[in-house]
């Protein structure tokens, strides 16, 4: 299989209080990059990057490492978003108000709650309600067209795969299992369906936890079960999908390829190729 063209990005770093450190670094996707960069700045994490559109940055450590300091960075963080997404470097500042929290979305045809947390929170919120919902049927695994293949000249494509009939244990069971492919990956959704309540529980591309249902029957269960997940009702709320931003897989993950393998070996059923 060919590999995996490596690229230089630009990501700007931050650690506690300390102002924000603006670095470029060489992988062969983004989340490899991101991985060298936290690496290399003891207890920072990326909260805004780009791909390095003049190439290779200039400076004596070029070709003797892959990542090179470029100074400060004027990128502030608001919330830490989830593993998986990032927005672009110049445009943290419009997301200044983004916080974890849920509202109820206007939705004439069925009663949809979203909610948003931070990096350190999504999985135990995901999974969460997961094992708080009356019953769960099946797990679709999306695999979406930006989640880049083998061959860069490949027709971008989003493939579906489906479990068979299944319930909340063994759904837990395998997300446990897969976390870094799935939860922690932008080029995935993931969507839990509940068939008595004609409703699913959605992990969107952007790392919002949404759900979508025919009739409120559990909105009162829901906004419980996300008191206790930490997660409060707000009036409004600041999406990283209003700005710029880049998808990432963590970097000891399974590429495209590989996942759909995966996902056949466990007896996941691709239902559909757009």
């Amino acid at each position: 299989m060919k590999a995996e063209k490596r690229t230089w990005y630009r990501l700007a770093l931050a650690r506690g209080s300390e102002p924000a450190t603006l670095v470029a670094a060489e992988g062969d996707h983004l989340g490899a990059a991101i991985a060298l960069a936290e690496k290399h700045v003891d207890g920072a994490h990326v909260i805004a990057c780009d791909v390095a559109h003049d190439g290779v940055p200039l400076g004596e450590s070029v070709g003797k490492q892959h990542i090179v300091e470029l100074g400060a960075s004027s990128d502030l963080e608001s919330l830490r978003w989830p593993a998986g997404v990032l927005p672009q470097i110049g445009h943290t500042a419009e997301l200044a108000q983004a916080a974890k929290g849920w509202i109820r979305r206007p939705d004439s045809k069925a009663f949809v709650v979203e909610a948003q947390t931070t990096h350190e929170n999504l999985v135990d919120l995901f999974l969460g309600l997961i094992e708080r919902l009356p019953s769960a049927d099946n797990l679709e695994v999306k695999v979406l067209d930006h989640f880049p293949a083998a061959n860069p000249d490949a027709p971008k494509k989003t493939d579906v795969w489906l479990t068979a009939r299944a319930n909340a244990k063994k759904i837990l069971a395998f997300l446990d299992d897969y976390d870094r492919d799935l939860i922690d990956n932008g080029h995935v959704e993931l969507g839990v369906y509940v068939r008595a309540q004609n409703a699913t529980l959605r992990l969107t591309e952007h790392k919002t936890v949404v759900w979508v249902a025919e009739t409120d029957a559990l909105a009162n269960d829901l906004a419980e079960w996300l008191r206790a997940l930490d997660v409060p009702q707000v009036t409004q709320m600041t999406r990283l999908a209003s700005v710029p931003h880049f998808h990432y897989r963590g970097s000891k993950t399974r590429d495209r390829k590989k996942l759909g393998d995966e996902l056949f070996k466990q007896r996941l059923r691709k239902v559909a190729t757009t």
